[in-house]
């Protein structure tokens, strides 16, 4: 992974770092992924996506932080998904599929979200960058 540096720096490692730390407790050996969310106190929240047998009832990795920053009656600021296949390759970014656009949507257009990219630079966009056409506009 690369780094874009700006004012945004520390923040965007602080979240890197605490979903690399969660992926590797949990999933020592092979696959691993977590999500990272960054609140308006700056509390960070780390959740996984649990392993179940039915994965039509899978959730994504971001589900357990997105609902415990709602038990915190917290806004969420910033969001980072990431995985690796395996132990010999890198994490990679994951952009916030359509449902967790929806959900982190919750706190609004601003919410600055991680975005898959060719060099797997560390880039975060607002959320209305990967949504510009969202539907709620017919009600601004």
């Amino acid at each position: 992974m690369s780094l874009v540096v700006d004012d945004n720096y520390t923040i965007h490692q602080s979240l890197y770092k605490a979903a690399v730390d969660l992926a590797e407790q949990r999933y020592p050996d092979g696959w691993a992924g977590a999500a990272a969310l960054r609140t308006n106190s700056g509390k960070i929240l780390t959740s996984i996506s649990p392993a179940i047998k039915q994965e039509g009832l899978g959730l994504c990795m971001e589900v357990g932080a997105i609902c415990e920053a709602h038990k915190l009656n917290e806004e969420v600021t910033h969001s980072l998904c990431m995985s690796r296949s395996d132990n010999q390759t890198s994490f990679v970014i994951l952009s916030p599929c359509g449902i967790c656009q929806e959900r982190l949507f919750h706190w609004g257009y601003d919410v600055q979200v991680a975005v898959t990219n060719a060099e797997n630079q560390l880039i975060f966009k607002p959320l209305k960058a990967l949504m510009p056409h969202h539907w709620y506009q017919a009600f601004e």
